[in-house]
C-alpha cells in the first residue's frame, strides 16, 4: 500500500495518472490542510472535485490512508445485493497508491437545510439508511472485504476525561451537574448493546441533501462494529435543530422498519460524551466551536435536551455511586432495562405526523 508523498496538486495529480488516467487532465484544486490537524498523521487525508464531475480522496500517511483503504473495502462491500442506499457510486479506487473516486452529487449538508425539511420525512430516509447498514448482512459483508471490526474506531471522550478536564471550561455552579451527568453515562452504558455496522460520524456535513432528499451518505473511514444507538449521538445536537424532533423521528421510522427499539438514554449517554468531548478538544487547542457557543452554553444546551426527552439523569439511581458526592449505595449489577433499552415512554416521543 502507498500514499502520497504530500498534499499537493502535483502530488495528487501523479496519483490520478496511475489509477484514473482519464481525469488526470482535468483542473484539480487541493484544499489547505487544517491546521488543527497538522500534527495528527490520522488525520492527513482530504478530498478534492475532479473535472466537476467526480470526488477523489486521498491521503499522505500511513494512518490516513489505512482509513481510506478501509473505506474503500467497506464501500466496496455494501455495493453488492442487497445495496445499501444513499452510499456514494465508486468510479475507481486503488491501493497502489490509495484513491478513491466518487460520483459528485450536488446538494447542502444537512447542517445547511435543518431548519427548512420537515422532520418526519427527513428521519424517515436517515431511518432507511440505517436500517439497512445496521442489518446483520451488512456487517458480514462489510468483515468479509475489510476484516473483522474490532469496535468502533471514533470514540468520543471518556467520562474520566470530562469530570477532570472538561469541568475546568465549565462554571463552577455546572461542575456538580457534570459530575452526575458522567455517573449517570457510565451506569447507561454500562451493559453494551448488539453490536451493528455503524457509520461512525454520521454529522450534518456527512450527508448531503437536496430539496428535502437525501441523496448521499458519506466518509465511512471510521465505519466500525458498535450499538445502533452510536449512530445517532450527533443527531439531539444543537446543529440538528432548535428541539429534537429529528432525533425522535428517526428512532420512530428505524422501529417501524426493522421492529428494533432504540434506547433514548444510551443516544443521549453517546451525545453527552461526544458534544462535551468535542467542546474540551476545540477548547483546549484553541479551536472556536462550531456554533461559535462557549462550553457553559453547550452544558445549558444539553440540559435543555435531557429535558425535551424527558430523561433526568440527576435522578438518584438504586445501587449507583456517585464520585466525589454524597450518593454512596453499593454498586449493583446493571440489567438492559436499567440502562435505559425499554419501551419509550409518551414523555419521550413525538406523536406521528
Amino acid at each position: 500500500m502507498r500514499w502520497l508523498a504530500e498534499c499537493s496538486a502535483e502530488a495528487l495529480g501523479e496519483a490520478l495518472r496511475a489509477v484514473a488516467p482519464d481525469l488526470s487532465g482535468g483542473p484539480v484544486t487541493v484544499p489547505v490542510p487544517d491546521p488543527a490537524v497538522k500534527g495528527d498523521p490520522l488525520w492527513w487525508s482530504s478530498s478534492a472535485v475532479v473535472c466537476e464531475r467526480f470526488i477523489v480522496k486521498f491521503a499522505w500517511s500511513r494512518p490516513a490512508a489505512l482509513r481510506l483503504a478501509h473505506e474503500i473495502g467497506v464501500l466496496t462491500a455494501l455495493a453488492r445485493e442487497p445495496r445499501v442506499p444513499f452510499l456514494p457510486g465508486v468510479v475507481a479506487s486503488s491501493t497502489e497508491p490509495v484513491l478513491l473516486i466518487t460520483r459528485r452529487v450536488p446538494g447542502a449538508s444537512l447542517f445547511e437545510i435543518i431548519s427548512s425539511i420537515d422532520p418526519s420525512r427527513a428521519g424517515q430516509q436517515l431511518a432507511c439508511f440505517l436500517a439497512a447498514l445496521h442489518d446483520p448482512s451488512a456487517r458480514q459483508r462489510a468483515e468479509a472485504v475489510a476484516g473483522e471490526f474490532g469496535g468502533a474506531q471514533l470514540l468520543p471522550a471518556t467520562t474520566g476525561a470530562l469530570r477532570e478536564r472538561f469541568v475546568r471550561w465549565a462554571r463552577p455552579d455546572q461542575h456538580r451537574v457534570i459530575g452526575r451527568w458522567c455517573d449517570w453515562c457510565d451506569a447507561v452504558l454500562a451493559s453494551p448493546g448488539p453490536a451493528v455496522l455503524v457509520h461512525g460520524d454520521l454529522h450534518g456535513n456527512n450527508q448531503v441533501w437536496d430539496h428535502g432528499e437525501l441523496r448521499l451518505v458519506v466518509d465511512l473511514e471510521t465505519a466500525g462494529a458498535a450499538e445502533p444507538e452510536y449512530d445517532l449521538r450527533h443527531f439531539p445536537g444543537p446543529d440538528m435543530g432548535p428541539g429534537v424532533e429529528l432525533l425522535t423521528a428517526v428512532m420512530r421510522h428505524y422501529q417501524q422498519i426493522t421492529g428494533r427499539h432504540l434506547s433514548t438514554d444510551r443516544v443521549m449517554a453517546w451525545h453527552l460524551r461526544t458534544t462535551l468531548g468535542d467542546a474540551l478538544w476545540r477548547s483546549e487547542t484553541g479551536i472556536p466551536l462550531p456554533d461559535h457557543r462557549t462550553p457553559p452554553e453547550r452544558v445549558e444546551d444539553l440540559a435543555a435536551r435531557f429535558t425535551m426527552l424527558g430523561i433526568d439523569p440527576e435522578a438518584p439511581r438504586p445501587g449507583l455511586i456517585r464520585r466525589g458526592y454524597a450518593d454512596t449505595a453499593a454498586p449493583v449489577s446493571l440489567s438492559a432495562d436499567a440502562a435505559g433499552d425499554v419501551p419509550l415512554p409518551a414523555s419521550r416521543d413525538v406523536r406521528t405526523s
